[in-house]
């Protein structure tokens, strides 16, 4: 058996949802008040004045509250609510001295004290009741500004986060083809050299590639798993040049649960090969390290012993998303440094503020 409140009608359930506890202490509270007030004019027992006062404040607002329900186009809906509070507080003080009178109307009329009761309580009712009326619509519209801006700040909120993954997205699409074919060229180059290498560099490549794929698109990536696919390519850039590259990585192991955008790191190491160990006839180190600053930030970079700054080329793609991702991923205040390491080489930095 469905319970009375499920059956009963739409506007009877929104009419008991608005009939807070919050504004019936309000309508009792200045009920009381009033019987207090008027109880001293009165020949009637107190406890009547009160019944009295109680049951009009009780009629006002639920007249409020169903005012608000009803929907129409000829009126503002604040205006109909106040017109309604106003003309029921004559009719439901009326109303509540009829059963003193077992319901005859004449009787309340004709009796100068009943009249003068009936006068006075429908006047507070008649002030106290559209005042308060005002008031509470000035709450609710106080509070529904502040619902609907809420609601914008979290729609905004999503709408910048679905716009961040989106950049995202774009940003790692244009990231790894270029990765990926900047590799495979140099694999390219082994074969056609003749390289005995090239056969163990293409091996290496295709086992790197098997468990760097799946993290590419990994929001839970960490330092730890770029440290690690970093490693992976230097040993791969190691086989094609053993006699020109050297490498060395030095990472704290409280950095490795540091959140870290995929690539990021492994694009700046690629950069090292290409622009400063590449162009070297003599090769040079790569060296990867990591520290938190007194501040909290956090620093990863990538030191070259190559030909350094002047001789490299303009940055390119990858350095350019690697600012716009890092900026994302962190927030404005992160950043990409590049600074040039005497006698020759470059030193790329990443500086962030780690969550």
């Amino acid at each position: 058996m469905n319970s009375v409140t499920d059956a009963s009608p739409p506007a009877a359930r929104s009419v008991l949802a608005a009939l807070t506890l919050r504004r019936v202490l309000t309508a009792l509270g200045l009920a009381v008040l009033v019987a207090v007030a008027l109880n001293p004019i009165f020949i009637t027992p107190f406890v009547v004045v009160l019944g009295r006062t109680l049951v009009v404040a009780m009629v006002l607002l639920l007249v409020f509250i169903a005012a608000g329900q009803w929907r129409q186009r000829w009126l503002p809906s604040w205006l109909v609510r106040v017109l309604a509070v106003g003309l029921a507080a004559p009719l439901a003080t009326f109303v509540v001295y009829l059963p003193s009178v077992g319901g005859d109307v004449m009787a309340v009329l004709r009796h100068e004290g009943r009249l003068s009761g009936f006068i006075l309580i429908a006047s507070c009712a008649l002030v106290i009741g559209p005042l308060l009326a005002l008031g509470a619509l000035y709450r609710e519209r106080d509070a529904q500004a502040r619902s609907q801006s809420l609601q914008f700040a979290l729609e905004k909120s999503m709408l910048e986060r679905q716009a961040l993954d989106a950049q995202l997205r774009l940003l790692h699409a244009q990231i790894e083809p270029h990765f990926l074919f900047n590799t495979l060229a140099n694999v390219q180059a082994l074969v056609e050299s003749g390289s005995p290498q090239a056969a163990a560099v293409l091996t290496s490549l295709i086992a790197y590639l098997r468990g760097a794929m799946p993290q590419l698109h990994d929001d839970a990536a960490t330092l730890a798993n770029e440290i690690g696919l970093v490693r992976a390519y230097l040993e791969l850039m190691h086989m094609r040049m053993p006699d020109r590259l050297r490498f060395e990585i030095r990472v704290p192991d409280d950095l490795n649960p540091v959140r870290f955008p995929p690539m990021a790191l492994l694009t700046l190491v690629e950069n090292a090969i290409r622009h400063g160990i590449d162009p070297s006839e003599q090769g040079g180190q790569v060296e990867i390290g990591a520290q938190r600053d007194p501040d909290g930030r956090v620093r990863v970079w990538v030191a070259d012993s190559g030909v350094g700054m002047s001789e490299q080329a303009a940055p390119g793609t990858g350095l350019t998303n690697l600012r716009a991702r890092l900026r994302a991923f962190y927030g404005e205040s992160a950043q990409v440094e590049l600074i040039e390491q005497p006698p020759h080489g470059l030193r790329a930095e990443l500086v962030f503020q780690a969550s």
